[in-house]
This record gives C-alpha cells, structure tokens and sequence, in this order.
C-alpha cells in the first residue's frame, strides 16, 4: 500500500472510496427509529468531488491517498491549513482495508502536514479512529445533532439579519480568527456559491450563517449568544421538511435551546476534536470546512 499525495486524476475514485466507506458507517450506526441509510446521490457525489479540487488547489500538501498495488484508492485524508489553524476536512479508509494501518499511515501524512498548528475536524464515534485520534494529542468533545419538523408556532421575530455576500468576508474572517484562531479564507468564496449566507453586521453582536437550500445550517459563528440564537431561528424558519442542526457541542448549549424550542429532537453524534485549542463557541463547525 502506497501513501502518496493526492493529484486531481484520483477525485472520482476517492469519491467512490467515501461514499462506500461513510455508508457502511452510516448503516453501523443508524438508530432503529431512523429511516433507511441511502447511498449518496450523483448531486451530492458532484459535490464532494468539487469540494475536494478546491482543497487540492488551495493546499496540496494536505491531500493524501493510500493506492494498493493494482491501482484502488483504498483511503484518503484531505486536511487544509489555514494560517495557524489546521482542518481535517475528510478522512476514511474502506471497510475492508481497516485494521492494516492504512489509516496510521493517512493520518500521519496529513498530521505532519498540520506542523504546530492547532487542529480541529469532526470525529465519528468508530473506536479505531478515535483511538488514533486521541493518540495524535485532541481532546475529544461529545456533539449532538437537532433534526425534526420545526413547530411553526413558536417561530421567533427575528430582526437585524441581512442576506451576506463577498464584502463581509473580511470582517467574518476576524470573527473567524477570534472564535478558531484562523478565518476560513478562501472556504468563504466556495461556500457562498452553494449556499445563502445570513449575516449581522451589527458592531454590537456581528455573526453568519450558511444554510443550504434545504434550511439546513452548513456553519455558523457569532460575537455573541444572542446573534449566535437569532442566525440559527433565522435558518430553521426557512427549513423545508426536516430540519438539521449539526455540531453542538457543551459549549454551544443555547443551540440546543433554540432547538428544542423549535420542537426538534436531540441525537448523539460523534466528537468534534480539538487540538492546542478549545472547542469554539458560539459556533457550529461545518463538516468539511470546520
């Protein structure tokens, strides 16, 4: 099995070695009063893809393979760094190539990428990984999901929201940089072409959020609690069917709040693991964006 860096002719068939690995993930982990696991879509397959060339264009150094010996994209790490911070944005190994250290070996070449950074990633709850995990120095910090029918009646009046757009970039990356260490840079052009951007630019309690066309928070980050609540009713009043509230960490409780006010349920859902730093807030980190 050869580690080797990542080029732009391995993203369809890393592809494939994620939506077959997170799948099998997926279906280990589903909960009986949970639907059916589906196989990931051709839109959502289209975007994995495209979101793995901008990492590679952006930061090579920090997108790994493992290639086996007929040629098959076995396991893969794509981290970023973003000036003194380090993301992992996706990592995975197939099901049938675990427990050989290929996943070590993954792991370390994007770690090594990280140098002194701090680093952050979402974890899965699979005890292979999060012994690596805990072994490369991150502390581990239990997250939950909120997921339902938002209740409409209890809809919160919300005021002094603004639709985001290119020239808050700037001031998002500060807020970024003072919650995480690092503003997300060039992850905010790629994100605002998928997904609406809410923004307050109140100098009060400044804060954003990117939802997709599904009402679905993607990110989140704000100054304040009261901004942080505001953003996310925003984004549930604009949910269609079932909503989704990612990443909710101790530290970002009031999320929860609002959720269950909103009348959704609370689900268990792996880590968000940090290194050098703490779990940021208020903030719902973006599974590969961070």
């Amino acid at each position: 099995m050869q580690i080797r860096p990542m080029q732009e002719g391995d993203l369809h068939s890393a592809e494939r070695t994620s939506a077959a690995t997170f799948l099998e993930a997926e279906e280990l982990n589903r909960r009986i009063v949970e639907p059916e696991v589906q196989p990931r879509s051709a839109e959502a397959s289209a975007l994995w893809i495209d979101r793995m060339r901008l990492f590679l264009t952006v930061d090579p150094g920090g997108c790994w393979v493992a290639e086996d010996n007929v040629g098959e994209i076995a396991g893969f790490a794509i981290s970023q760094n973003r000036d003194r911070i380090w993301y992992l944005a996706t990592y995975g190994v197939l099901p049938g190539r675990q427990g050989q250290g290929v996943g070590k070996g993954l792991m370390n070449a994007a770690l090594a990428h990280a140098g002194d950074r701090q680093g952050i990633f979402i974890s899965s709850v699979h005890p292979g990984a999060t012994r690596r995990y805990r072994l490369a120095g991150f502390s581990l910090h239990s997250q939950v999901r909120m997921t339902g029918t938002v209740d409409r009646s209890v809809l919160a009046a919300v005021t002094g929201l603004d639709e985001g757009g290119t020239g808050d970039f700037d001031w998002m990356d500060r807020l970024d940089t003072d919650l995480r260490g690092a503003g997300h840079g060039p992850d905010h052009a790629f994100m605002l072409a998928t997904l609406r951007l809410i923004v307050s630019r109140s100098d009060a309690g400044r804060g954003y959020a990117y939802v997709d066309d599904r009402g679905h928070v993607a990110l989140l980050a704000a100054a304040h609690e009261e901004t942080a609540r505001a953003l996310l009713w925003e984004a549930l009043a604009s949910s269609r069917e079932e909503a989704f509230v990612p990443s909710i960490t101790t530290v970002n409780e009031w999320a929860m709040d609002v959720g269950l006010a909103a009348g959704l349920d609370i689900v268990q859902e792996g880590y968000v693991a940090v290194r050098d730093m703490e779990a940021p807030g208020p903030y719902l980190a973006s599974g590969h964006f961070l």
